[in-house]
């Protein structure tokens, strides 16, 4: 693990995180960011090398952490892994709901509906996407926010200074083409974290979003970048739509991400997508 400087000061010690998606591109880097500051970190991913490997990196740069299995879509596994999280780290205090994703089952070929599409062969339009596909990317993404939240939230009940993060996305606010279930699904996600900000409101518990904007990771590669590194017309159209000019980078989440989770700092704060977006949702196009 790098040396972590944070970039707003936050003290998270004696706080248990826990994150789910840990081994992936962006919560790797919250996991490494909420360890810098103070939290003992439970790092869940569904590929145990990748939760052991961020664990280990955290802990060779002087923090705390356990790698742990976790499928969000499972709520026996969230259970077990619940119990030994507690057994080891302590109970949950904030709650990080980061695995989700888009897969290329639930997506069109091409942004735009031309006449004959539905009879063309080799071409996937809205006629002919996947049920499998749309549905492991909804369910990933919402659901795979929710039952973890239905498992470890039970850790923040009569206790103060808990909160709950979900990672939703600037889909949610405008869905991008190409992609409907994963724009549906982070749309369900900042209903979901409204409606559990006011369910959990009387018992002090914050629920809160980020809404990413444009960030290139392993998973939207292939909508971003051709086989040879170029990017694709997809790209020239993100960067020409964001008025920053450029995709943002992972580490431009950890100062929203650690300000949302401070209890000192967000007391009053609860129900916000906040949109770290560069941008793009305040521009027009003119």
């Amino acid at each position: 693990m790098k040396e972590y400087e944070l970039p707003i000061s936050a003290d998270l010690k004696g706080k248990v995180a826990v994150v789910t998606g840990g081994g992936g591109v962006i919560c790797s880097e919250l996991s490494m960011a909420l360890a810098a500051a103070g939290a003992r970190v439970a790092v869940l991913d569904r590929t145990i090398e990748k939760a052991e490997e961020v664990a280990k990196q955290i802990t060779a740069a002087g923090g705390e952490a356990r790698g742990y299995y976790a499928d969000v879509l499972d709520a026996k596994v969230l259970e077990d892994c619940r119990s030994k999280v507690n057994a080891e780290l302590g109970p949950c205090d904030i709650l990080i709901n980061g695995a989700g994703g888009n897969n290329p089952r639930a997506q069109t070929d091409k942004e735009y509906f031309e006449p004959g599409d539905e009879r063309a062969e080799n071409l996937k339009t809205f006629f002919n996407l996947s049920q499998s596909g749309i549905e492991f990317v909804f369910n990933l993404n919402y659901l795979g926010t929710l039952i973890p939240t239905q498992v470890f939230a039970k850790d923040m009940i009569g206790r103060k200074g808990c909160c709950i993060l979900n990672i939703s996305s600037m889909n949610a606010f405008t869905p991008l083409t190409k992609i409907p279930a994963y724009s549906a699904a982070k749309a369900a996600v900042s209903n979901f974290t409204q409606w559990l900000a006011v369910h959990f409101s009387k018992e002090g518990i914050r629920v809160n979003a980020i809404a990413p904007g444009f960030f290139s990771t392993a998973q939207n590669k292939s909508l971003l970048w051709n086989e040879d590194g170029t990017p694709t017309p997809r790209t020239g159209k993100i960067i020409a739509g964001t008025p920053m000019g450029r995709f943002g980078e992972v580490s431009e989440l950890v100062g929203p991400t650690l300000f949302l989770v401070s209890e000192k700092a967000a007391s009053f704060i609860t129900g916000v997508v906040l949109p770290i977006d560069g941008g793009f949702s305040a521009y027009s196009g003119v």
